[in-house]
């Protein structure tokens, strides 16, 4: 079943290649969506897709790429929109 999540991860994740690690990851599952730095220092998005790959998304995300340091990961679930063709990432 196809859902939808909007997400916010902070700690140090601006400045080290971490949304292109979410593009990637997010690619990876097949998800779609978008990722962009927030100006409160988090990174923020929308993914959409398989409910399980969504929940393997947001474990990976919590983990984050080498460079990072993830202290949260928020996210609140929404009505799938599948308005996305691919994943990703916002200026």
């Amino acid at each position: 079943m196809d859902t939808s999540t909007e997400f916010r991860v902070s700690g140090i994740v601006q400045g080290v290649g971490f949304r292109f690690f979410v593009k990637s990851t997010a690619q990876g599952l097949g998800l779609t969506g978008w990722v962009k730095n927030h100006s409160d220092g988090s990174v923020i998005g929308v993914a959409e897709g398989d409910h399980g790959l969504i929940i393997s998304f947001l474990k990976e995300v919590g983990v984050g790429n080498r460079w990072s340091q993830v202290e949260a990961v928020e996210n609140l679930a929404r009505s799938y929109s599948g308005d996305f063709k691919t994943f990703e990432i916002r200026y």
